[in-house]
């Protein structure tokens, strides 16, 4: 007979949540530790009660109940879906955490534990990663797949069938004709939506070695979507990475990624970086219409004037370029670095890139191209 695996409540609870996350609820970090303490409040044993307080907490419009009901059936197999206001029906969590009883028992112990494992983890995703010890890193590395997907989108040159938009002209004539000329129901368009290329170009110099890791496994995350997503290194010279990236397993990926780049903790020549860039895949289609995020500190050992240049060109080409510096998030951050000042004039955002909680702002910021283009559009 086969022993029963037994799972943590928190490892189930959090496991829910970021499935619902997966299910398009935009489930945060802190809307994650809330349902962690407001179960913990309620008592883990009270299913009614932990049911409803995800849907206080985990749901940020009424929008979500419905998905919020199906993923809760799928994870705990205790409701039914498209049930309205459903009634949660009992159901067992394997626990190796013993009952409360009454006040002031084991209960209490297991609540601590769950509030202490819930901030442990916030503490982890927002602490800066160069200061992370190795077993630390470790456990970040397996925290990437609860990043948010990338998926920003562009205008499509093709019309889709709509609800609203613009007539139809050929379509309500067909339906016209089809009628003998009689008024027929009109048809409506709208342009359609394809995926945005992303392209990363990760620094990879001395200066940015605590980093490299973690940039290359948020250059794999972001790699495992529909998203055509492009990634390059920047050293003393520049490399093609994303075929390495390919691989499903991120530790291999980054060792094969590895494996590629000659010049790992080099220097950084970020101005010849980009010219090169530019002229090999750039010009040619890889940024044209694409979101850049350039990963560097902005040590520059070229000159700042050549930078601006080829930022400067690069801005021509791409949708939008934001600039990741992991210093942005430290206190008392200034960027003073010749080439950030350099850079800065070029950029459409100048955002952190310190810790998985950056990693995470970072990818809302290049799917937030959607709503960009609206504003311009009115």
């Amino acid at each position: 007979m086969s022993a029963t695996v037994i799972h943590p409540p928190e490892e189930i609870l959090l496991g829910f949540a970021r499935a619902l996350r997966a299910a398009g609820v935009p489930v945060t970090a802190d809307r994650e530790q809330t349902y962690l303490r407001a179960v913990a409040t309620v008592g883990i044993d009270d299913q009614a009660a932990t049911y409803w307080a995800g849907r206080a907490t985990l749901c940020a419009s009424p929008t979500d109940l419905a998905r919020y009901d199906q993923v809760y059936t799928a994870w705990f197999s205790g409701l039914r879906s498209g049930v309205k206001a459903p009634r949660p029906q009992p159901v067992v969590l394997h626990s190796d955490l013993p009952a409360s009883e009454g006040e002031g028992g084991a209960g209490d112990e297991d609540t601590e534990a769950i509030r202490a494992m819930a901030s442990d983890t916030e503490i982890l995703r927002n602490r800066d990663i160069a200061e992370l010890s190795t077993i630390e890193r470790r456990r970040l590395g397996a925290m990437f797949s609860t990043l948010p997907a990338v998926r920003p989108t562009r205008r499509a040159h093709r019309h889709t069938p709509s609800a609203s938009g613009r007539v139809d002209a050929r379509r309500t004539l067909r339906a016209q004709l089809r009628n003998l000329g009689e008024p027929a129901r009109i048809h409506w368009r709208q342009r359609g939506t394809r995926p945005r290329r992303v392209v990363l170009l990760l620094d990879i110099s001395g200066s940015m070695s605590s980093y490299a890791d973690a940039l290359l496994r948020l250059a794999h995350h972001m790699s495992r979507t529909e998203t055509p997503v492009e990634t390059f290194t920047l050293g003393t010279r520049v490399t093609h990475i994303t075929r390495a990236l390919a691989h499903p397993d991120p530790d291999r990926a980054i060792i094969g990624a590895g494996e590629l780049i000659p010049d790992w903790s080099g220097g950084t020549r970020l101005a010849d970086g980009l010219r090169v860039f530019l002229t090999r895949w750039g010009r040619r289609g890889t940024a044209r219409g694409a979101v850049v995020v350039i990963a560097s500190d902005g040590w520059e050992r070229g000159s700042p004037a050549d930078l601006a240049e080829q930022l400067r060109q690069l801005r021509r080409l791409a949708h939008r370029v934001i600039w990741m510096n992991p210093h942005r998030g430290r206190a008392g951050y200034e960027p003073i670095q010749s080439g950030i000042v350099a850079a800065l004039p070029h950029c459409d955002e100048f955002v952190a890139g310190h810790s998985l909680a950056a990693f995470a702002a970072v990818i809302r910021a290049v799917n937030a191209q959607i709503g960009r283009e609206e504003a311009v559009r009115a």
